[in-house]
């Protein structure tokens, strides 16, 4: 069963935003590391940010550091990416995640259990 959705993808300029949104059923997030990773077209899944479960630390891939934010609402059950500034290089298919509690790492793929299907950003020049 679909644990994960992910939602608000699409076609934007560069130097727009968007905000993505992940929406969990049948599994908690409270208490876990929540990811967003993204994949381009003939590349290898990578990590984007992550936002602790447990002091609110965020991470964030050297790429995406200051133009992405990430975020959470345990209450609803809820993560979000929150991208601003986009370029096209930032087009990929974005995916979010739940991170297992027994590794350390947030930055691999390795480290998350529960993933959604992804929804598609597309930034034109």
């Amino acid at each position: 069963q679909v644990q994960l959705v992910e939602s608000g993808g699409g076609l934007v300029q560069a130097g727009g935003s968007l905000r993505l949104s992940c929406a969990a059923s049948t599994l908690t997030i409270r208490g876990y590391a929540m990811g967003w990773f993204r994949q381009a077209p003939g590349k290898e899944r990578e990590f984007v940010a992550a936002l602790s479960g447990s002091d609110s630390t965020t991470y964030y891939a050297d790429s995406v550091k200051g133009r992405f934010a990430i975020s959470r609402d345990n209450a609803k059950n809820m993560a979000y990416l929150q991208m601003n500034s986009l370029k096209p290089e930032d087009t990929a298919v974005y995916y979010c995640a739940r991170k297992n509690d027994y590794t350390v790492s947030y930055y691999y793929t390795e480290s998350y259990d529960y993933w959604g299907q992804g929804t598609q950003v597309t930034v034109s020049s």
